[in-house]
């Protein structure tokens, strides 16, 4: 079992920066690979970025390449993502996943969101 919590939203004005954070209890955090996801409003959830258990594969979404970036630290049993020149489409409650793999993330540990608005 592994519990998430994240941490690091709130409102921001388009073109600012947010850094999340999801901080992971549990099994061993360096065994899984992590992912953020995010919901808007009458939206499906979708995914954002995923990183490996070692860091070294890392996918993003199409429309936030370029622009965030995530990054782990094992030893803090921490992922981050940092989010730069913020759009007021990126406003929505953004997921922190763990998962076996990059691609069994949706079927693993969920925290419970943190909310991200961006005002235009």
């Amino acid at each position: 079992q592994v519990q998430l919590v994240e941490s690091g939203g709130g409102l921001v004005q388009a073109g600012g920066s947010l850094r999340l954070s999801c901080a992971a209890s549990g099994k061993p955090f360096s065994s899984y690979a992590m992912g953020w996801f995010r919901q808007a409003p009458g939206k499906e959830r979708e995914f954002v970025a995923a990183i490996s258990w070692s860091g070294g594969e890392i996918y993003y979404a199409d429309s936030v390449k370029g622009r965030f970036t995530i990054s782990r630290d094992n030893a803090k049993n921490t992922v981050y993502l940092q989010m730069n020149s913020l759009k007021p489409e990126d406003t929505a409650v953004y997921y922190c996943a763990a998962g076996a793999s990059i691609a069994t993330i949706r079927n693993g540990y969920w925290g419970q969101g943190t909310q991200v608005t961006v005002s235009s």
